[in-house]
């Protein structure tokens, strides 16, 4: 999605300057988008969500990490073949590698996530011990990462992902946020 955002961008293609992806998005992928000029407008998890913000705003672009993307002039849902077709005429389009071209779209962030099975995943949100130990892994991290903890929509789960400049503190961070769920949540 980086790849085809910036090549669009750079042609003027890109409706609106922007592209629509969820909170699970890479960092690297968000501070790629803000180097070339591109807005992002992100939703929650999951591709319903990246489809409305898209008609919100008219964007033609969308996605989620898990491989959805959306070319909206096109369809109206994520297809592989569409995306690899994109791709390949981005890639043909300007003779250069698919390696140079990822090089150059962004750096990704090392990203852990950690699934924590809960009894009570409804008492996230008043769970004053989490956020405090979120409050001050961000802190310690600064602007060289992130914290996102969310209920799942679908599991007796809470995700804690972290992302951070290096792997070995995505890691470390992670694994003490999803203790402290652990703890809280049961």
């Amino acid at each position: 999605m980086a790849i085809v955002a910036r090549h669009w961008q750079r042609g003027g293609k890109l409706k609106n300057g922007m592209v629509v992806t969820t909170v699970m998005a890479n960092l690297g992928f968000i501070r790629s988008m803000d180097q070339a000029g591109i807005e992002v407008i992100t939703t929650k998890v999951g591709d319903r969500y990246v489809l409305e913000a898209m008609n919100a705003h008219k964007a033609i672009l969308g996605g989620e990490q898990s491989g959805h993307v959306i070319f909206l002039d096109r369809g109206r849902t994520g297809d592989g073949l569409l995306t690899a077709i994109r791709l390949l005429e981005v890639v043909a389009g300007t003779g250069r590698s698919l390696s140079e071209l990822s090089d150059e779209a962004m750096i990704s962030y090392p990203q852990r996530l950690v699934n924590v099975r809960v009894e009570r995943k409804d008492r996230l949100e008043s769970a004053t011990e989490i956020w405090e130990a979120v409050a001050v892994v961000e802190t310690e991290l600064g602007a060289d990462g992130r914290v996102l903890i969310r209920a799942s929509g679908t599991e007796p789960l809470v995700r804690v992902m972290v992302e951070a400049s290096r792997a070995a503190d995505a890691e470390r961070y992670s694994e003490a946020l999803a203790e402290t769920v652990r703890n809280a949540l049961g």
